[in-house]
């Protein structure tokens, strides 16, 4: 195997790929031409997909849609549910005197929610499986949906906000493991641009829905239609939402038949690369994590001292040759449960040894960038949403609720056409330089798709904060609030994009880290944006909000030029925690 396939290999680094050309002759042997390939377009696929029926990668295109929608609609159900809240605000002031500050705290309080449910819920999904993560948080935001349907009291809606933020957590780390389970790595730019489109949906429409059905009921009913979705939300889980947790490193697959005990066919051997990891990470802890013990903990039921006396032959054979295994019943592919293969016991040690795992991904640089860029949109979402509610229903615009929920319209507008440029068109583009470099894609390619964000969404912020303060014509302020959207979706596709393109093992713990800053980033201007609009005014906020976003959008420059060396720095300490998540 080569350097994008072998992780073994000297010059391989997380995040960069051939995908049209692996072909790589190592000891009389072209190991490239055994890699399975895209049939139209001769792709190569990463992962590389196992023969067995139950390998998520295989599944039917039907299946595949159909779990897709299903996620689909977790994501924009749950982001709708998060943003809802603000319907009910004047008629819970009008009727039980509950203070704006108060809802302002529970919007806070959500946000905490979803940070550190994200948080905490992720080991779930590679100990327990997928689904139960996505019953866990539908169950609590069911319960979040009642509560706040039947509030009277200052309590009742903060704390409420806590269990719809904790339902939301799903969507904001689970569902993005889901979809790489399902797709190829060249795919994911097309997948998260439906992903972020979801979450469009429903921020941005969610409040409008919200702001009807209030209109046309009253107030309790914006948490009573949350509580009837679900129910009907949960039972789909329960028996439509099939498991995609896959342990692909038992089976043989083109990259795993090249596995021998003493090191891959490229020759290099175990020791030597021992030796290198050593060097590179000085960690004690960390060097017991050596090429050869990742290998025999690929295997099942079998002692490690019995595995060393297995030939390179022998040792292929312990894989499952998936070709040989049958699709699994209905009943078992929605199981409330698929224990790992690796579980101990309960998963009582695993459990806290994931979450610190996750902690330490901290230590990479693309997670703060990933974590900034998506984050500051959410920050921007408060001011925005601020600024219409303080200012729109008064002279000299007089706009009834309805007229401040559409509002949200061009802002969804510009998301969308943001998702597509980020998403879809990045694809085409990132193909397009992989065949003018040799087939090699690396990680940064996205990031050119920045330069337009770094433009288009701080112009928006000031067309909306200026013409707001000034009181131009509407037309500027909802061309403005379509830009800030275009930043929404360009921004987030960006963001999700890069992080899973540069270590794509470990997706889980990398999109845990970026909920957990961009939640705490919110939290933080959710309690503080009221109070900077009072002190500098609308004008000179959103002239500061334009230039830190044009700001934070330009980082993506020095990650474009140094990112491959940041990810072959952080090399070592990427296999490693892969290898310490995974063993036996």
């Amino acid at each position: 195997m080569d350097q994008f396939t072998n992780k073994e290999h000297p010059d391989y680094v997380p995040g960069t790929l051939n995908i049209y050309s692996s072909t790589n002759l190592e000891n009389g042997v072209i190991y490239g031409d055994k890699l399975k390939r895209e049939p139209k377009s001769e792709i190569v696929l990463m992962p590389q997909p196992s023969d067995s029926p139950n390998d998520p990668l295989n599944w039917s295109p039907f299946r595949k849609y159909f779990h897709f929608a299903l996620m689909s609609f977790i994501t924009a159900f749950t982001a709708a549910t998060s943003n809802d809240a603000g319907a009910a605000q004047d008629s819970l002031n009008e009727i039980y005197g509950i203070s704006y500050d108060a809802m302002n705290t529970g919007a806070g309080v959500l946000f905490l929610g979803i940070g550190w449910g994200t948080f905490f819920m992720g080991p779930f999904a590679y100990l327990y499986g997928r689904k139960l993560t996505y019953i866990i948080c539908t169950v609590l935001g069911l319960f979040g949906a009642l509560w706040f349907g039947l509030a009277n009291r200052t309590a009742d809606t903060i704390w409420s906000q806590l269990f719809v933020g904790i339902s939301e957590s799903c969507a904001e780390a689970q569902v993005q493991l889901s979809l790489t389970d399902l797709y190829f790595q060249h795919q994911l730019g097309s997948v998260l641009t439906i992903y972020i489109l979801a979450t469009s949906i429903g921020t941005f429409l969610g409040p409008l829905i919200a702001g009807y059905i209030s209109d046309l009921t009253n107030f309790r009913w914006v948490g009573y239609t949350a509580l009837i979705i679900n129910g009907g939300l949960l039972i789909f889980i329960l028996f439509g939402c099939e498991e995609t947790y896959f342990d692909r490193s038992r089976y043989r697959t083109p990259i795993t038949s090249q596995t021998t005990v003493e090191g891959y066919s490229d020759g290099i051997s175990s020791d030597n690369w021992k030796k290198e990891y050593t060097n590179a990470t000085n960690s004690k802890t960390e060097n017991k994590f050596t090429n050869k013990e990742i290998n025999l903990e690929r295997i099942d039921d079998i002692d490690e001292k019995e595995f060393k006396q297995q030939s390179p032959s022998q040792a292929e054979e312990l894989l499952i040759d998936g070709s040989q295994e049958e699709l699994a019943p209905y009943w078992k592919r929605i199981a409330l449960i698929t224990k790992a293969t690796n579980l101990k016991g309960i998963g009582i040690k695993q459990y806290i040894k994931y979450l610190l795992i996750t902690l330490k991904m901290f230590s990479f640089p693309p997670v703060w960038l990933a974590g900034f860029f998506w984050g500051w949109q959410d920050v921007l979402l408060s001011f925005y949403l601020t600024t219409e509610e303080d200012q729109y229903y008064d002279a000299p615009w007089n706009y009834s609720d309805a007229a401040v929920a559409i509002m949200n319209v061009p802002t969804l507008i510009g998301a969308v056409i943001g998702c597509l440029y980020a998403g879809v068109i990045s694809d085409y583009f990132v193909l397009w330089l992989a065949r003018r470099n040799k087939g090699i894609v690396e990680a940064e390619y996205r990031l050119v798709f920045a330069v337009a964000c770094a433009v288009i969404c701080p112009a928006g912020l000031f067309m909306f904060g200026v013409g707001t303060a000034k009181v131009e014509n509407w037309r500027v302020m909802y061309v403005g609030l379509g830009f800030i959207g275009f930043g929404w979706g360009c921004s987030g596709d960006i963001a999700m994009s890069y992080l899973m393109d540069c270590y794509p093992e470990m997706v889980l713990e990398g999109m845990v880290c970026t909920a957990l800053i961009n939640n705490n980033l919110a939290m933080i201007f959710t309690f503080t944006c009221s109070l900077w609009l009072d002190a500098s005014g609308i004008q000179n906020t959103y002239i500061a909000l334009a230039v830190i976003s044009f700001g934070i959008t330009c980082s993506a420059l020095p990650m474009y030029v140094y990112g491959k060396r940041i990810r072959r720095w952080t090399k070592y300490k990427y296999l490693s925690l892969v290898a310490e998540r995974d063993k036996y």
